[in-house]
């Protein structure tokens, strides 16, 4: 059968369900091509390391799991934004777990594959963007206390709010976003008094 019986998405879904059930730590190229039964060059045909495997899997979560937060700060939609990761993590609940639990760091150590770097840089700024729009709109501003303020509210509050569910393997119940609303709509009206 050989080689080209496997495809990338083959070998991303393996690691991907190897990570979800152990951790990205124990995602090897022994472990990946064990769960597809499939030879090693099948592999290295694709892929010229773990790193690269690992690195492409994180990629890829973090971009599907972006493009809805990033569609919300285009909208102009705040609390939508801070509410996506909630929302994202009840449908993609393992997906969350790796995204959220862990550290990119946790997927590849040390510089990222060469390949990879351009996607990682664009990913990073793409969510820096977002902020600092949100904190011009919102806060009036894009200094460091504005961007503090946001990338609170947006990300580091919704983050943590669904955190410990994450870890239990258990979709966030609607009272964390009625809890995120809350405090989204307190840090908003304050940093808006603020401004007046």
């Amino acid at each position: 059968m050989g080689i080209s019986r496997f495809t990338n998405s083959d070998f991303l879904a393996a690691a991907r369900s190897q990570a979800w059930e152990k951790g990205p730590g124990t995602v090897t190229v022994d472990s990946v091509i064990r769960r597809l039964r499939a030879p090693r060059g099948s592999f290295y045909h694709r892929y010229a390391s773990r790193d690269v495997l690992l690195g492409e899997l994180w990629l890829s979560t973090v971009l599907s799991f972006q493009d809805g937060f990033v569609a919300a700060i285009d909208d102009d939609a705040g609390l939508a934004a801070a509410l996506h990761t909630p929302r994202w993590a009840r449908e993609h609940l393992e997906d969350a777990r790796l995204l959220l639990i862990y550290s990119r760091h946790d997927f590849v150590e040390g510089a990222w594959p060469s390949a990879l770097q351009d996607g990682v840089r664009a990913q990073a700024e793409r969510i820096q963007t977002c902020v600092n729009r949100f904190a011009q709109r919102t806060f009036g501003g894009t200094g460091q206390a504005h961007r503090r303020r946001a990338m609170f509210v947006l990300c580091e509050l919704p983050i943590a709010a669904v955190k410990g569910y994450l870890e239990r393997r258990e979709r966030p119940p609607a009272l964390v976003d009625e809890l995120i609303s809350l405090s989204y709509h307190a840090i908003v009206a304050a940093g808006t008094h603020e401004r007046e």
